[in-house]
């Protein structure tokens, strides 16, 4: 009901393009974990790639709107940056890191690459 934003057809799609598998594990309790997290419905995070000693995050916008939200990690990043999608740094594309995670703007559809680099 409603519309593709509110009736949450993009999530819908990926539960069902790439569902969850159960795996058989231990009954001890694990405490849940996740490595990223995005604050808004309307930005996907799309992959996070593996680099020597960084990780490149490619997200976008899905609703067609302008909108802020902030990436969290709980990986041990100590410095961000935009990135070209051939993940070569832009230039004056430092991102503060702060208490929330890193602000990031967009705008409807827009694609963006941030590399973040980890501490050793």
């Amino acid at each position: 009901a409603g519309s593709f934003q509110e009736a949450g057809v993009i999530q819908c799609a990926y539960n069902l393009n790439f569902p969850l598998h159960a795996v058989t594990a231990s009954s001890a309790q694990c405490p849940a974990w996740s490595a990223f997290s995005v604050s808004s419905p309307a930005v996907v995070l799309e992959t996070a790639e593996d680099r020597p000693e960084a990780v490149v995050v490619r997200l976008y916008e899905a609703h067609g709107s302008t909108v802020v939200a902030w990436l969290q990690t709980s990986l041990p990043v100590k410095e961000a940056m935009l990135c070209d999608l051939l993940e070569r740094p832009a230039s004056r594309g430092c991102l503060p890191l702060e208490q929330r995670g890193v602000r990031l703007s967009f705008t409807p559809f827009h694609v963006l690459s941030i590399l973040l680099v980890l501490r050793q």
